[in-house]
């Protein structure tokens, strides 16, 4: 009967640290998972976040081209009738 306690106790003192192993291991795998996908999941946001930040800067750089296209078309426009008025005096002012 001493004998059979003894190997009982034994086995006790060996199962148990390793069934906590197991535990732990598990525990580990979760938390590696966990951090795997907050990962994952931020860089998704960040990527996300990228893209609508160049989207917009591509937007802000097209609106500032048809503004500056513009700006420029009506220089030329009021240098076209400048010139124009120009050349009527000069034309005026030789008759």
């Amino acid at each position: 009967m001493k004998a059979m306690l003894i190997a009982v106790v034994a086995a006790t003192l060996t199962v148990a640290p390793a069934l906590r192993a197991q535990d732990l291991t598990q525990d580990t795998k979760k938390v590696a998972d966990k951090t795997a996908d907050t990962t994952k999941n931020v860089s998704k946001d960040v990527a996300h976040g990228t893209k609508k930040a160049a989207t917009k800067t591509a937007d802000v750089a097209k609106d500032t081209s048809k503004d500056v296209a513009h700006g420029t078309t009506t220089a030329a426009k009021k240098t076209g009738h400048a010139v124009k008025k120009g050349t009527e005096k000069t034309v005026d002012a030789m008759k």
